[in-house]
């Protein structure tokens, strides 16, 4: 189990009034957080990015090794911060055992101090990188196209893509992994943009033998792979292919069904047993998602009853990551409530665990059970899709003579309180989910 939290949305540190002191506010935040039951922190890539047009998200990178020391794109800082802020943002996560992982933007680069022909095409680009850092200097020869590669898996923008062939490169990227994980205290990676280069590098970095302070680290890893479910399947299969520490993959397809189950009129809840999703083959590779940094602009972000697709990846399988800006900025938190994002937090590490079986499905309403494993003892979950009345009917269980109670709900009209549901000898039993709206249930067990 475990619920990782992506924290940061687009201009962020703009938006919240927080230039240069994002690093801080997530810190100020960590206790309630982990309170609540979040596992990990997703943070923003660290590093000092080109910031041609201003301070950026750092998906420009310029200077890996700069995370707020040298005065160079601007400033000593980054847009979030500096090196002991991000430090120490580490070590409070750490203190409440929340993991930290590193958004690592190795496909491209941005920001170069000079020109250089290339004289394989002739032409003049932007790729002589010489870091205030003094670590990792970059020219022409670190880019396509040079003499280790001729094809450039898929470019990003104009800005020159890493060779991850060339072996000062390759050698370069993995003493940056282990700088990441050794030094600063990362526990993992979000690997941007892994459509533009080799899994091979993600092996690599995945499977190295991290020594930190005398013990070993074994990185979590997630790989941004944006295309189909078989596309994305294929592609980890690929990558995880003699891999002793796998990697997963955000499931797009299955946010897209997530979309139009909150914002298309008359959805059809019959499309979860056949919209083809990255879930629904590989829950053990997926991590399952309502909205990032990347669906910000027009016709992207879900507009309509939103906790209804929290509700989905809080109960399935999968590992589910919740958006910084849905849980803060559009209150979707409600905590101390059982109506949001932090209820469902909850309600996924102490119950959802186990197999996921569907054991009712219409046009207008759901209701799963999650089998239970070890001390999470499973749930029951029902989504209404109707928005007149409450919704419900009669489904067998794995649960004899059990009472179950709410621990989680919400609707578009109604917060009432769901009552408490028992199965009879033969694990029958009645579930109802509020108008337009989700109710989990859970087994009494004390």
């Amino acid at each position: 189990m475990g619920v990782m939290l992506q924290t940061f949305y687009w201009d962020c540190p703009r938006e919240d009034g927080k230039e240069f002191q994002w690093w801080n506010t997530i810190r100020a935040n960590i206790p309630a957080l982990a309170k609540t039951g979040f596992t990990s922190l997703w943070l923003p890539p660290a590093h000092k990015a080109g910031n041609i047009s201003g301070p950026s998200m750092g998906y420009d990178p310029y200077d890996f090794y700069d995370l707020g020391e040298f005065d160079q794109k601007g400033g000593i800082p980054t847009w979030f911060g500096t090196r002991a802020e991000l430090e120490a943002l580490i070590r409070e996560a750490h203190e409440h055992h929340l993991g930290v992982i590193a958004d690592i933007v190795i496909n491209h680069n941005n920001g170069a101090d000079q020109q250089e022909v290339n004289p394989i095409t002739g032409q003049s680009r932007w790729t002589l990188f010489q870091p205030r850092s003094g670590k990792f200097p970059r020219n022409w020869e670190a880019f396509h196209p040079n003499m280790y590669e001729s094809w450039d898996e898929m470019t990003f923008g104009d800005m020159p893509d890493l060779s991850h062939r060339n072996p000062y490169v390759y050698a370069e990227l993995l003493k940056l992994a282990r700088w990441l994980v050794e030094e600063l205290g990362f526990d993992g990676f979000r690997y941007d943009f892994v459509k533009g280069y080799g899994s091979y590098t993600i092996q690599a970095f995945q499977e190295y033998r991290y020594l930190r302070n005398g013990q070993p680290v074994r990185p979590y890893g997630v790989a941004e792979f944006w295309d189909n479910a078989r596309a994305i399947e294929n592609w980890v299969d690929l990558a995880n292919f003699s891999n002793s520490n796998p990697v997963d993959a955000f499931d797009f397809p299955l946010r897209e069904m997530l979309k139009a189950l909150c914002d298309q009129y008359g959805f059809s809840l019959c499309n979860f047993a056949t919209w083809d999703t990255v879930l629904r083959h590989q829950p053990q590779s997926t991590v399952t998602f309502v909205e990032n940094h990347d669906l910000r602009d027009e016709g992207r972000p879900i507009v309509n009853d939103k906790l209804l697709a929290y509700s989905y990846i809080l109960t399935h399988e999968g590992y589910p990551c919740v958006f910084w800006k849905d849980y803060f900025n559009y209150n979707l938190a409600l905590e101390g409530t059982p109506n949001g994002i932090a209820a469902l937090v909850d309600a996924h590490e102490r119950y959802a665990a186990g197999g996921t079986s569907t054991l009712f499905l219409s046009d207008t309403l759901y209701i799963m059970q999650r089998s239970g494993y070890d001390s999470a003892p499973g749930l029951v979950y029902i989504l209404n899709n109707r928005g007149d009345h409450w919704n419900g009917t009669w489904v067998d269980t794995q649960w004899r003579n059990t009472t179950f109670e709410p621990v989680a709900w919400w609707s578009k009209t109604d917060l009432n309180r769901p009552i408490n549901q028992s199965t009879g000898a033969d694990g029958r039993g009645q579930f109802f989910a509020p108008p337009r709206g989700y109710a989990v249930y859970a087994p009494i067990t004390r």
